[in-house]
């Protein structure tokens, strides 16, 4: 296999990607899930409060974040040891999109739809990456499933219409910010959208998580205090 960009693929493993996603959004089946962070901050009894119509239990997570939390790895064979993967920190750039942090104090309307909304941004952001890394393995993946999770946080919105594409102005905006003369810069522009994915998508599930779960136990606190009442 030849490499090219980022990280090549061959005809194979398009094919093989591409049969992944499908079984994913088909069969829901599950995809493991072997990213290096844990959830931190969310309790451990979390397995018996997600339920499977909550939106941190649907598969797409899992999958989206496996895919991204290789980044490193690929970024480390391509470059060897001349350039250090926390080198990144010096390539962020102001269209990079905020995310919606466990601690925050967002409400959960808030948070997905910045979740949703920054999804937008990447997937023009991914137009400068295809551009820089062509054949990326991370990009195939992460660009179709960040359409299906964006259909996923708008269903669990109650006002799914305040999120929207960016249109052909912002979307020029976004791109001639990322434009640099230099090859150098651009490329690790690129590697820096990656690794500012990973951490939008693992601090985003974390903090669904645990809006959820201060969403149940807050029903689960009226269903009490409505069952004391009616005893009485």
């Amino acid at each position: 296999m030849t490499k090219s960009g980022c990280y090549a693929v061959d005809a194979y493993w398009l094919s093989a990607v591409m049969l992944a996603i499908l079984v994913l959004c088909v069969s829901g089946s599950p995809v493991r899930d072997e990213r290096t962070e844990s959830l931190a901050g969310v309790p451990s009894g979390e397995e018996e409060v997600v339920a499977s119509d909550l939106l941190s239990a649907s598969k797409v997570w899992d999958s989206i974040i496996g895919a991204t939390k290789h980044h490193k790895q690929e970024f480390e064979d391509e470059f060897k040891a001349n350039v250090e993967y926390n080198f990144l920190e010096h390539y962020k750039t102001s269209s990079l999109p905020a995310g919606c942090r466990p601690n925050s104090n967002l409400s959960m309307e808030a948070c997905l739809c910045r979740l949703a909304q920054g999804l937008h941004t990447y997937l023009v952001l991914f137009k400068h990456v295809e551009k820089e890394c062509p054949g990326s393995l991370i990009l195939l993946q992460t660009r179709y499933q960040s359409s299906f999770l964006i259909n996923l946080i708008k269903e669990k919105m109650r006002h799914p219409e305040r999120v929207s594409a960016l249109n052909k102005s912002q979307e020029e905006s976004v791109l001639r910010e990322l434009d640099n003369p230099n090859t150098f810069h651009r490329k690790m522009t690129a590697h820096s959208i990656l690794r500012q994915l990973h951490m939008f998508l693992v601090d985003g599930k974390r903090a669904v998580i645990k809006r959820e779960m201060r969403r149940g136990s807050m029903t689960n606190s009226n269903t009490v205090h409505s069952s004391v009442s009616i005893n009485k």
